[in-house]
């Protein structure tokens, strides 16, 4: 395995961990930065209050972007899976 292959692995690992965090993180991100507005606004000073809606928004996320994230994830695996062969044999 060379140097080279090792990097694009990486790469691609990384690039597979954005694309299938992140638009959880973003959503999170929106809806904490809401709830804080709102209770800078009213002066609710409550810190449990932002968890129900994060936990609300995950799941949201995740039941619509569930089946391409699986499918990105699944192309992945078949991507490190079908060169691995490879990586072996070029030492």
């Amino acid at each position: 395995m060379t140097e080279e292959m090792v990097m694009s692995l990486g790469t691609e690992a990384l690039k597979t961990t954005l694309y299938l965090a992140g638009p959880i993180l973003i959503g999170t991100m929106v809806v904490g930065l809401i709830v804080s507005i709102f209770q800078a606004v009213t002066q609710i000073n409550e810190a449990t209050l932002t968890f129900i809606p994060k936990m609300i928004i995950v799941v949201v996320i995740m039941a619509i972007s569930g089946p391409w994230m699986m499918q990105t994830l699944q192309e992945y695996a078949s991507m490190v899976f079908n060169q691995a062969g490879e990586w072996v044999r070029d030492k």
